[in-house]
């Protein structure tokens, strides 16, 4: 994109005029911030209406969950106009670095929706069409706060700051139909730059809002024949990510929200299509839709639904659909896998449960054994296993976790449909991860490599011969941004961390079986022998977790609650705190994550082996230059592979030894023998920490009680993780960790988001 910087300042002084009455002079910082984007958006407007007039097979990404983070930047970045804007601005005497304030668009709750992220922008990058389908809601996830130790729920209004990279699209609004009443649905579309190539795809969220309050000129196909819907039942559909399904009425408004989706997005493919004049069936030669998890998986009998409206047969319609539909799955674990209640699907979504039915008795007809194959039984829908059957390709998402899907979660579909199974490791884009966030060490790579590395990440190889010369830089680096980041803890926390500790590092979505709670204990474990003097000459190190735990999840937020005590102890000695601290980041998100991965130097990757998916976690901080400490789970196999496992820290039972474990496993057997982790279990009942709601003795009994203890191997586990972890901080300050830190680094090419949407198009979409 070129740039002129006094049409640039002209452009911003004319919509400051026009938006907010003011001028450069006067502006504040929200009203910048806004003119500033728009600017920005009318020179990139030509690329993004002449990308999306390309004439070529598109992937539709559907996902309820977009995690964009803070736009002005990478966008900047990507249009290749970063230091041209702060340089205009500076010349008026305004700051670029003020936008750090705007608050993410925090429209997603983890991994998942991060990945969706990286994958758009990877795409557009690489020259890809491919465009995301989501919801626009209203509040992101939640704001997190803590009181006395405990999460608090907040709204996030992510909107206040405006919302100037989208452009709302009136003329592509359609209807939604639920039983009881029908919404509008009207799309927001929001441009993903490619890095530096002019390549613009889009990101379609939609919002919902009441039929009549919409001008029906716009379009007479839908005039009369809707249900009324008050404003309140309609905007409420997208008002909150993920709401609390514990009750029915969360339940209820979460299928609404997933229908409301899948219907608007194919309804306005479907009539795209039609009016370039194709025949319906052709719909697979210029459109694929990749599911991206059970969320979206109603796209595939509502597409069914819309088709057959359009006279095709139902075994039409299923045809289309299936050589249409990819599924990624990024669980193993069989409560993660969507299912819903068939009095209230069919009660809301007659039509389209309809449909489901169909695949069933196509799945039948297919000589598949009921006993074995099923999408409908025992009074609920089986969304998984709908996904499996209709999709042309399932993938998981990385190499271990594709092989439990084949030998054990999926075992049947895969022994009767090998074929569609694949693996595509996950990636994160090297843009946002590396050459925003972490710049300084960035332009090290460039004097060393140059810039091919920016979108071609295998090329960090290339660094190897250098590692030993740059060590001194690399360290140098390390320490600015520890010491960015203890001031911005200290600002946003008000938590004091000295910059020459270790910074032990813990940040993901809160969840038992990501064991947050082990960490604790190793933590309570260091605190105990360092104030008794069983520890000697403890390594200064700072323990930092950021984590939101879902409003309905009760155990996870009783571990949060468990580490902000542990924090209050540890901080609060003056003797330990020499050489320890603690602390929990407050509202995690996008732009804290960009913060911690470049001044990790350890990085805590330790779920249960077998459970997490892929992980892109770990890889942001490979990237960075911080080593692994974790377990053979997920993508750390794959990074012990490219890195060497001699260059990270493992520790822990394997996928083979945990399933060798579950079988009358006993967690007392262990804790019997081991007095030190019986003493740090009692502190959740004797009265060590505050615990007036019990959450502390609800922790202790999922444990050491009930009727799967210890599910997650928190006490298997607990004294090798201890000695690898002693390793690590042992280790760290020698030039010899500092290299195994760099060796990560130029290991990481595998783990760009490049590669992984590359090889989406050649195993699965086809496009490009």
């Amino acid at each position: 994109m070129k740039f002129n910087r006094k049409e640039f300042l002209q452009d911003v002084e004319r919509i400051l005029h026009a938006d907010f009455k003011t001028d450069l002079k006067s502006a504040d910082k929200k009203e910048l911030y806004n003119a500033v984007s728009k600017a920005v958006m009318l020179e990139a407007y030509p690329d993004w209406e002449t990308s999306r007039a390309a004439d070529k097979r598109r992937c539709g990404y559907f996902s309820a969950e977009f995690l964009m983070g803070r736009a002005i930047f990478n966008n900047l970045m990507n249009l290749g106009i970063l230091e041209e804007v702060k340089g205009a601005l500076a010349s008026v005497g305004e700051d670029l670095g003020q936008f750090e304030e705007v608050e993410d668009a925090a429209l997603g709750n983890g991994g998942l929706g991060r990945l969706a992220a990286c994958y758009l922008e990877a795409a557009a990058s690489k020259n890809l069409p491919l465009d995301g389908y989501g919801i626009r809601y209203r509040y992101g996830l939640f704001r997190q706060v803590f009181e006395d130790g405990y999460q608090k729920e907040e709204g996030d209004d992510w909107l206040r700051w405006g919302d100037p990279w989208s452009v709302r699209v009136e003329r592509d609004a359609c209807i939604v139909r639920f039983s009881d009443m029908d919404i509008l649905a009207v799309p927001y579309d929001m441009p993903i730059f490619g890095y530096k190539n002019g390549v613009v795809n889009t990101l379609r969220l939609w919002s919902s809002e009441p039929v009549r309050a919409f001008d029906f000129d716009l379009f007479d196909t839908m005039k009369g024949d809707t249900k009324a819907v008050d404003n309140f039942n309609a905007t409420k559909i997208c008002d909150v990510l993920y709401p609390n399904d514990n009750t029915m009425v969360g339940k209820l408004l979460r299928l609404r929200q997933q229908y409301f989706m899948v219907s608007a997005s194919l309804q306005d493919i479907v009539k795209k299509f039609k009016a370039a004049g194709r025949d319906i069936r052709t719909l697979p030669e210029k459109y694929c839709f990749q599911l991206n998890d059970t969320h979206p998986v109603l796209a595939i009998p509502e597409l069914i639904r819309i088709l057959r409206c359009e006279g095709l047969s139902f075994d039409e319609a299923f045809d289309v659909a299936r050589r249409t539909f990819n599924f990624t799955n990024h669980t193993i674990m069989a409560e993660a896998l969507e299912r819903w209640d068939v009095l209230a699907l069919s009660d809301l979504l007659p039509s389209v449960y309809e449909q489901i039915l169909g695949c069933q008795e196509r799945l039948e007809r297919e000589g598949l054994d009921r006993d074995r194959f099923f999408i409908v039984r025992d009074g609920t829908v089986h969304m998984a296993n709908l996904a499996i059957f209709v999709s042309s390709k399932v993938n998981g998402v990385a190499e271990i976790h594709t092989n439990i899907l084949k030998t054990e979660t999926f075992r049947n579909w895969y022994e009767r449909y090998p074929e569609k199974f694949v693996n595509i490791t996950n990636g994160i884009t090297p843009r946002r991860w590396l050459l925003l966030n972490n710049p300084a060490l960035a332009k090290v790579i460039d004097s060393k490599i140059g810039e091919g590395w920016h979108t071609d990440l295998k090329q960090l190889a290339d660094l190897r011969p250098f590692v030993d010369e740059i060590l001194p830089d690399f360290k140098r680096i390390k320490g600015e941004n520890k010491q960015k980041l203890a001031a911005y803890i200290k600002e946003r926390e008000g938590v004091e961390i000295p910059s020459h500790f270790i910074f032990d590092i813990q940040i993901k979505r809160l969840h038992e079986y990501k064991r947050q709670l082990l960490n604790a204990l190793s933590i309570l474990h260091f605190y105990f022998g360092v104030k008794e003097g069983s520890i000697q000459n403890f390594p200064p190190t700072a323990f930092i977790f950021g984590a939101k735990a879902a409003p309905g999840y009760y155990m996870a937020k009783a571990v949060i609650k468990f580490i902000n005590e542990i924090a209050k102890l540890v901080n609060g000695d003056a003797e330990v705190s020499k050489v320890m601290r603690v602390v929990f980041v407050q509202d995690y998100d996008v732009s804290y994550a960009e913060k911690l991965v470049c001044a990790a130097d350890a990085s805590e990757q330790i779920s249960t082996a077998g459970m997490e998916a892929s992980g892109t976690g770990n890889m942001k901080f490979m990237l960075n230059g911080t080593v692994t400490l974790g377990t053979m789970d997920g993508a750390n196999v794959e990074i012990c592979e490219e890195a060497g496992r001699e260059n990270n820290y493992i520790f822990g039972a394997t996928v083979d030894e945990v399933n060798a474990v579950k079988h009358g496993y006993n967690p007392w057997d262990i804790i019997n023998r081991t007095p030190e982790l019986r003493r740090l279990l009692d502190t959740l009942v004797n009265g060590t920490f505050s615990d007036e709601r019990g959450m502390l003795r609800r922790l202790y009994e999922s444990i050491t009680g009930g009727h799967e203890p210890d599910r997650y191997l928190v006490c298997y586990d607990f004294a090798d993780y201890i000695r690898v972890k002693e390793e690590l901080l042992r280790d760290y300050g020698s030039d010899a960790f500092y290299k195994k830190s760099l060796l990560n680094l130029c290991a990481a090419g595998k783990f760009s988001a490049d590669r992984s949407v590359r090889d989406y198009s050649d195993l699965i979409w086809h496009i490009g």
